[in-house]
């Protein structure tokens, strides 16, 4: 069996794609009009790029067309419209940048917690005392216990800090130490530190409003690597302004992104905005590949690929 991919990676990861053993046939896709490669591909490769953004707001004729599959190159397909869901097979790059995105919280941790920028000597009449905060001992509370989340936890753990999770599912992770609740209100009122790991949709937009805000334990730290969406930014900057409210917040992610000039987000002195850049994806990019290229290893099998996306819940 054979496949025609159409691929909006680059050209290094395609010529990968196509030193698979089935010596798949990869074609370039119309940057402006992406799901036009439905017309001639098996496959279609999709990365979040602004035609996705702005795609026709009704599904066009040609889709899903010849498509079997559609392959999301990042964990979410918050980025792309409804129809895409339309296809025959949807799956995503889930887990592939899991541990680069745990170590962006780790260094986030430390970075409020120590702040050793804060404290540095530069004269004789620097030299003072200063207490440092701490990671040991602290309770870090984890919103979405997926791949990310628990790759967080492990290294929470390892870290001699108490982890509080919460799981839409419900399920065990599988990680010892990891205790699960089943109310976000008693996890951020509980959470030294509270990080959003949850998939963008409908139901998860705003999670954190006013009303949840409120209930964030004083003086705590939110760390957003999910998706700004989740996340209601206007509510986070009034909690922020509360003498009882959270005491700092990292954010890699906003809504939208980016965010124009001059918002406050840029400049409130609690906050340390980052352009969605945890994922450190160029490093990753082999991880990637090895995923798709395994992916159609078990499709051509007549195996089901790995991470298929449940329309009913959008990830």
């Amino acid at each position: 069996m054979s496949l025609v991919i159409a691929s909006q990676l680059d050209a290094d990861f395609n010529k990968g794609l196509g030193q698979h053993p089935i010596a798949p046939v990869v074609i370039d896709v119309a940057e402006d009009e992406p799901w036009t490669a439905a017309a001639e591909a098996d496959l279609l490769l999709v990365r979040p790029t602004p035609a996705w953004r702005q795609p026709p707001a009704a599904r066009p004729s040609l889709w899903p067309g010849r498509l079997k599959w559609v392959y999301s190159a990042s964990a979410g397909v918050d980025f792309y419209p409804e129809w895409l869901l339309d296809t025959p097979l949807v799956t995503c790059g889930r887990g592939v940048a899991s541990d680069e995105i745990a170590d962006y919280v780790i260094a986030a941790l430390y970075g409020h917690a120590k702040n050793l920028e804060a404290v540095t000597v530069r004269s004789r009449a620097d030299w003072k005392q200063a207490p440092l905060g701490r990671v040991s001992g602290t309770t870090v509370g984890i919103v979405g216990l997926g791949a990310i989340g628990q790759a967080v936890a492990r290294r929470v753990l390892a870290l001699g800090a108490q982890v509080v999770a919460l799981r839409r599912s419900g399920a065990q992770a599988g990680i010892n130490g990891v205790e699960l609740l089943n109310d976000l209100p008693a996890l951020v009122a509980r959470a030294d530190h509270v990080v959003i790991a949850v998939p963008g949709t409908p139901q998860t937009r705003h999670l954190f409003d006013d009303r949840l805000l409120s209930q964030v334990k004083p003086g705590a730290h939110i760390i957003n690597v999910a998706r700004g969406s989740v996340l209601d930014q206007d509510a986070l900057i009034r909690a922020l302004d509360r003498a009882d409210g959270p005491g700092f917040a990292t954010l890699d992610v906003t809504d939208p992104e980016p965010l124009p000039e001059g918002h406050p987000l840029y400049t409130h002195p609690k906050v340390r905005l980052t352009p969605h850049i945890s994922s450190n994806y160029t490093l990753v990019r082999h991880r990637l590949l090895e995923k798709v290229r395994d992916d159609i290893s078990r499709f051509v099998r007549g195996e089901t690929p790995s991470d298929v996306v449940d329309p009913a819940r959008g990830y």
